[in-house]
């Protein structure tokens, strides 16, 4: 490679690195608002393959936006002294590219549109010499200390400028009941599947999911790229519930729903399959 070649390509890793600190940053066109950051893949974050398990691109883009929440005031005492936490609703992650272990990536994200009750996130990842790896559209909605959704405060409205989305918040709609030969899992909420709200973490979920695809026999289909990942959240998960995963292929997918047996309460519905699908 020639002198000329290596400055440039410093030049392109040297504004493509945002740093671990982060930064306000303005990822989306059009959009006034944005935050980046570096992470670097840790060994744990990494399955056998040597490659970034999928739940931790959720876990990174839910991060980066507290990290933003923070950077702007709002922060865990601000959300504590008002009883009022963001939970995710829905998310659609496309996974467009392989991430080694030890690799750090440039997560950005920002508030792209909202509606009455609810505002959307855009998450991207990227590799250090610019390569997409990963975009996640995330659903997000506030909710009290009763668990009820309230409307979005006007402060936020001034602090993230976005634009009110005519679009619907994402949603999965299963096929018909399961076949009989449907794989079921059974799962129980662990103590370290809780987050600092006491609920089951958004990205614990998709471990499950995957899991739920492995055990029916399709590895390949968890970890296929490109690949597209919908998940709605339909009910949460209490400390020590016992769960049944049931997954099923259809449509060139596989679809798995999440229930709660002790009432019938489904509580995720998901879809995996090929990416723009």
């Amino acid at each position: 490679m020639s002198a000329g070649a290596d400055s440039a390509a410093g030049e392109l890793q040297a504004a493509l690195d945002p740093g671990l600190a982060g930064a306000q940053d303005r990822p989306v066109d059009g959009v006034d608002n944005g935050f980046v950051a570096g992470y670097r893949v840790r060994f744990d974050e990494a399955g056998a393959d040597g490659l970034m398990r999928t739940s931790a691109l959720l876990r990174y883009a839910q991060d980066i936006a507290w990290r933003h929440s923070e950077d702007l005031g709002f922060d865990r005492s601000w959300y504590t002294e008002r009883g009022w936490w963001w939970v995710v609703r829905s998310v659609e992650l496309e996974v467009l590219a392989p991430v080694p272990m030890g690799r750090t990536l440039r997560v950005s994200t920002a508030v792209v549109g909202h509606r009455r009750i609810w505002a959307r996130r855009r998450g991207e990842f990227r590799l250090a010499e610019g390569t997409l790896a990963a975009v996640a559209s995330t659903d997000w909605v506030i909710v009290d200390e009763g668990g009820r959704i309230i409307r979005i405060p006007g402060d936020f409205g001034h602090a993230f400028p976005n634009v009110e989305l005519a679009a619907d918040i994402i949603r999965v709609a299963l096929p018909p009941e399961p076949p009989d030969g449907a794989t079921r899992l059974a799962i129980r909420v662990r103590p370290q599947n809780l987050d600092p709200m006491g609920h089951v973490n958004n990205a614990v979920y998709l471990d499950w999911l995957e899991e739920a695809v492995i055990e029916a026999g399709a590895p390949a289909a968890a970890t296929a790229i490109p690949r597209r990942v919908a998940i709605e959240y339909a009910a949460s998960a209490e400390p020590g519930d016992a769960l049944e995963a049931t997954a099923w292929p259809a449509d060139r997918s596989w679809w798995v729903r999440l229930a709660r047996p002790a009432d019938g309460a489904t509580v995720i519905r998901a879809r995996i399959g090929p990416s723009g699908g």
